[in-house]
């Protein structure tokens, strides 16, 4: 038989083009969700945040740092929300300034459950599925303080969460946003439903797996009849013990997971975004099939930091549709073209990963500066 060496798909490099639902991509390297906690106390994205995210702009896309959907919810000092109309007006100036270099930016919607404090989110409650401590500490305005007993949600207030999320969600998209993420990774709220350890409900969103994955499948899809399913992305982190999660039990990974996937496949979301160990391993790439869509993935510091060598073989093996890279992006705002080139790159600051100024954060040297 002769093939026509027109007909045979090449094979994607990590620099060609890729669309995640309704959003195009000019290559497949995304930019992490990175909390960088530059807000300020009013939770409205200034001046720098718009110069931070204009600087890298060059990416296929960028996810934005976690952003709180109300104020309860926000998990750290100096994170940015999308609470108010305010918040909502910063947000747009971001997204306006991403757009006229041409870049591709996506809100993640992080609602931080458990893992908040009453000084950091003006002393209001806290909620989670059970009523269950982190075991440990969170830096609060008054300093190092351990996180408290959280309120197990009522299913009112487990409504009112999801409404939340909606509602963030519209003022994204109505402020320019090319779509949304919903964080269920991490040890949030979302993935404390998910948890075994973190969720001991005797209702309908505890104890099977069925049950524990309800709260996630009724977030996502309110937020997916919202604004459309092509331009939503569900962000998990299956194994990934952040926040006194602790799912250990693969078989009750799958089954959780599964589930998920199961039910959110019909809907048709942009992508599914999974940090994890190992992207390319058996566990994510059932997921991956469960779910029938675009992928991303991410391994995080638990899979050693993804350079550039990583990068192209996980596009190379077809271990996903696009990479998702943190800390190269946090020292090289040029990443892509230093990535294209092969070009030397910057070394990222870690001091300086977390801090008020410009210091660490849009100071990075480009290539022509460099």
């Amino acid at each position: 038989m002769t093939v026509n060496i027109s007909d045979v798909s090449p094979v994607p490099s990590l620099f060609s083009p890729v669309s995640l639902g309704k959003i195009e991509l000019a290559n497949r390297i995304v930019m992490a969700p990175l909390t960088r906690v530059r807000a300020g106390s009013s939770g409205i994205p200034g001046d720098l945040m718009v110069e931070y995210y204009r600087q890298r702009a060059s990416v296929g896309m960028i996810i934005t740092e976690g952003t709180y959907p109300d104020h309860a919810s926000q998990g750290y000092v100096g994170e940015p929300g999308i609470a108010t109309d305010e918040q909502a007006a910063g947000w747009q100036r971001v997204f306006e300034a991403v757009h006229a270099e041409g870049g591709r930016i996506v809100l993640q919607i992080m609602h931080a459950g458990r893992g908040t404090h009453p000084d950091i989110n003006g002393g209001r409650r806290i909620l989670a599925p059970s009523a269950i401590a982190i075991d440990g500490k969170t830096f609060t305005e008054k300093g190092e303080q351990p996180y408290p007993v959280p309120e197990a949600m009522t299913t009112a207030e487990i409504r009112a969460a999801l409404e939340d999320f909606v509602t963030a969600a519209r003022r994204a998209i109505e402020a320019g946003a090319d779509g949304v993420e919903i964080h269920g990774a991490n040890g949030y709220l979302l993935q404390e439903f998910l948890s075994p350890a973190a969720n001991q409900r005797t209702d309908g969103y505890g104890g099977s797996p069925q049950n524990r994955a309800r709260f996630v499948v009724e977030v996502v899809t309110a937020v997916a009849q919202a604004v459309g399913a092509e331009r939503v992305g569900l962000r998990i982190s299956p194994e990934v013990d952040l926040g006194d999660v602790f799912e250990t039990d693969r078989d009750d990974v799958l089954a959780t997971y599964g589930t998920l996937m199961d039910q959110l496949r019909p809907l048709g979301l942009a992508y599914l975004s999974v940090l994890h160990a190992e992207p390319g391993g058996e566990l994510v790439q059932e997921l991956r099939r469960r779910f029938d869509g675009k992928l991303i993935v991410n391994n995080g510091p638990f899979g050693g930091q993804t350079t550039r060598e990583r990068a192209l073989q996980q596009i190379e093996a077809d271990h996903a549709d696009a990479v998702v890279v943190g800390r190269a992006l946090i020292a090289n705002p040029d990443l892509v073209e230093r990535w294209q080139g092969g070009h030397p790159e910057n070394e990222p600051r870690p001091e300086l990963f977390y801090g008020p100024g410009a210091e660490g954060y849009t100071d990075y040297p480009f290539l022509e500066a460099a």
